[in-house]
Parts: C-alpha cells; sequence; structure tokens
C-alpha cells in the first residue's frame, strides 16, 4: 500500500499519503457524469473529487484520533477512494483511558469511528442544507453531482459512513465483525470469516449496482459497483496480510538471522572498511570492539563519508544508536523495529554476544526459502 501511496503531508502528526486510486476515482466521476450529458466543467468534477477527498481525510483521522486515545500510535494514513488504512504503531503503555480493555473492545471503537464521523458530518451537512440553503434540493436526484456540491457533501458522507458499516472486511464492518469473532478464535480464522462475508457481499453490491444502472444510469449505481470491486480486492489483500503477519509472529529471528557476517572495528579506516565491503553482499554492518557491539554502519554511509570528508575511522561515521534482539523474538518484532525507526540492521544478541544479525536485504529473501522449506518438510511428513 505504502508503495502505490505518495506522501501529502501530515495532520495531527500523522503522515498522510494518497493512493494512485485517486486518479481513478477523478476518471471515474468524469465518465459518470459524462454519461448523463449534463453541463459539469473540470473544475466542479474536480471540485467533487475534493470533497470525496475531504471525507475519507476526516473518516481515517476519527481512527487514528481514537486510536491514539487507545494507547496506539497512528503512524500514517494511506487515502483510498472507499475510506483508507491508518497504519497504526506499537502500542503505548497502558493509561488510564485503555487500562482493563480487552483487545477487542478496542479494536470496535477504533473501527467504529470513522462511520461515525461521516454519519455526524452528513447530518450537520444535511441541517444545514434544509435551513439555510433549501434550492439545494436534499432528497432530487442525482444525490451525488459536481453540478449540486452542498448535496454531494451529505449524500457522500451518508454513503461512505453507511458502506463502511457494511460487515465485511476490509470495511469498518468487518473489521467490528473480526473482533467481535477474534473473542473465541485466534486472528487469522477471524479474518478469514470476516472475508468469507466480503467475498458473498461484493458481488451483491456490484449486481444491485448493475441493475440501478440499468434502470436509470446515476451515478450512484456507478460508484455502488466500482466500490463493490474495491470491496472484493481488498478483502483477498487483508486475508493474505493476516496470514502473512500470522507467519511473522511464529517465526523467530534464529530461523532467519544472519549467521556468517562481516563486522567492522572502530579502529578500521574507511578506505579499509569500503574494501572489505567489496567483499560482502552486505549493505550494513555491526562495529564491534573486543566482544561488545559498538555501533552500526552501512555502505552508503561509507561511501558519503569518503566523498565528503576523505579517509578517516569508522567509530567517526557509525551510527552509535542501533536497536538489538534476542534469538526467540519474533520477526514481527523485527519488522516492527526495522520499520517504525527507520532501521536497516538489527543485531542479534545472546549473553550480550553478537551471534546474528537481521538486514531488509536479507529478510524477504530469508522469509521465502523458510516458506518453501516448511512447505517441502509439510509434503514429506504426509507423504
Amino acid at each position: 500500500m505504502r508503495n502505490w501511496s505518495i506522501p501529502i503531508g501530515k495532520l495531527f502528526g500523522v503522515e498522510v499519503r494518497l493512493h494512485f486510486t485517486f486518479v481513478f476515482l477523478l476518471a471515474f466521476v468524469w465518465m459518470a457524469e459524462s454519461a448523463m450529458k449534463g453541463n459539469s466543467t473540470p473544475s466542479r468534477v474536480l471540485a467533487l473529487v475534493l470533497v470525496v477527498f475531504g471525507s475519507v481525510v476526516l473518516h481515517e483521522m476519527g481512527h487514528a484520533l481514537v486510536a491514539r486515545r487507545e494507547g496506539l500510535v497512528a503512524k500514517a494514513i494511506i487515502l483510498l477512494p472507499i475510506g483508507g488504512i491508518t497504519l497504526l504503531d506499537d502500542p503505548q503503555p497502558v493509561n488510564a483511558q485503555n487500562a482493563g480493555r480487552a483487545p477487542w473492545q478496542r479494536d470496535i471503537r477504533i473501527a467504529i469511528a470513522g462511520p461515525v464521523v461521516n454519519i455526524a458530518l452528513a447530518l450537520l451537512a444535511g441541517a444545514v442544507v434544509l435551513g439555510w440553503y433549501p434550492e439545494a434540493h436534499l432528497w432530487t436526484k442525482p444525490l451525488i453531482h459536481s453540478n449540486h456540491l452542498l448535496r454531494s457533501v451529505v449524500w457522500m458522507n451518508l454513503f461512505l459512513g453507511a458502506f463502511n458499516l457494511l460487515p465485511a472486511y476490509p470495511m469498518d464492518g468487518g473489521h467490528i465483525l473480526r473482533a467481535v469473532f477474534s473473542r473465541r478464535m485466534d486472528s487469522v480464522q477471524a479474518t478469514r470469516r470476516a472475508v468469507s462475508i466480503a467475498h458473498a457481499l461484493a458481488p451483491l453490491v456490484i449486481v444491485v449496482g448493475m441493475l440501478l444502472l440499468f434502470q436509470g444510469g446515476y451515478p450512484d449505481s456507478y460508484l455502488l459497483v466500482t466500490l463493490g470491486f474495491f470491496l472484493l480486492i481488498g478483502a483477498q489483500v487483508e486475508e493474505r496480510s493476516a496470514v502473512f503477519q500470522k507467519v511473522l509472529e511464529t517465526v523467530h529471528l534464529e530461523d532467519v538471522m544472519l549467521t556468517d557476517f562481516a563486522t567492522l572495528s572502530p579502529a578500521d579506516t574507511l578506505e579499509d572498511a569500503l574494501d572489505k565491503a567489496v567483499h560482502t553482499l552486505q549493505d550494513d554492518f555491526p562495529v564491534v570492539r573486543g566482544g561488545d557491539m559498538v555501533g552500526v554502519i552501512s555502505k552508503g554511509n561509507i561511501l558519503d563519508a569518503l566523498r565528503m570528508e576523505g579517509n578517516g575511522y569508522v567509530q567517526s561515521v557509525m551510527n552509535r544508536i542501533f536497536e538489538v534482539s534476542t534469538r526467540q523474538e519474533s520477526l514481527a518484532s523485527a519488522f516492527r523495529k526495522l520499520n517504525s525507526r527507520n532501521l536497516s540492521i538489527i543485531p542479534v544478541v545472546e549473553d550480550q554476544r553478537l551471534v546474528g544479525i537481521i538486514t531488509l536485504q536479507n529478510l524477504m529473501h530469508s522469509m521465502s526459502l523458510l516458506a518453501e522449506s516448511r512447505k517441502l518438510r509439510k509434503e514429506a511428513l504426509n507423504s
């Protein structure tokens, strides 16, 4: 999701990223309104897309702010036409707000926040339209159209809130359903059960949209077909993500860590370090003095220092702030450390002795080989 999105700024300290599918939304709105043979202009179509954008931003900020209150930190928000994804960091220490709450209760509160924001906005905008702008004709079709932006604000937020309450993963209603299921089963089983409901509902949403299209051709029907498609794809992605996360939780670092690796000394010169780096596939190196690890350094750091300052010593360039892990720590924990702290290497220690390293470079390769080896062992046991 991050690879298919671009950063557009920060809101309340949370990075906001725009998914590329918003480009398709712009094209979709233009084609839908052209089919109605109205007098829409490019500026009004863009304004309607901005209405969708603003509604989605406020929807996701509802999730992020409630997550913060529940002790979770929102790292980033990825905006999609149907809502978005809020990426949460490691839990904060238990506080007065989240003390005594089960994880499933926390998940329900976070999930329901987005639809509540949209429905509240729809009610507020509807009251404004009925009270001060009755010429907007709140109940006139098409409900969502670039020539009627005030009416579109009401119905777009109401539609987003209601649609996200569908009990189908990855909609917010699906998250609520998964949280309820997780009281009696593990997270992967709960996700799969919620996804199975999504697989049943998505074709139904598409069929309803097609029927409306044949009856009247309103853009509302185009929107239903598009959202049904997103629901179908999103359910499959979320199921794979849940399975992958479960694997990460069960794999220990000792299963995938590099045990044959090169180290550098703080007394090595940068030219000597670069010469050693040439003869290894590593991009990142632990810096060890005696038996103690004192820092980390990358090939990039070495090259940059040589270009800017000439030859020097590793100790003047190495990063003295780093995370360490143990053999029995899960791969999921290592991923969280690498991503949340923007690290490229995690040393693995045992009794204060360096026994391995984990790098982004080797993780995916190791995971692929580990999956194949487990598959072969399972087939051997079944034969």
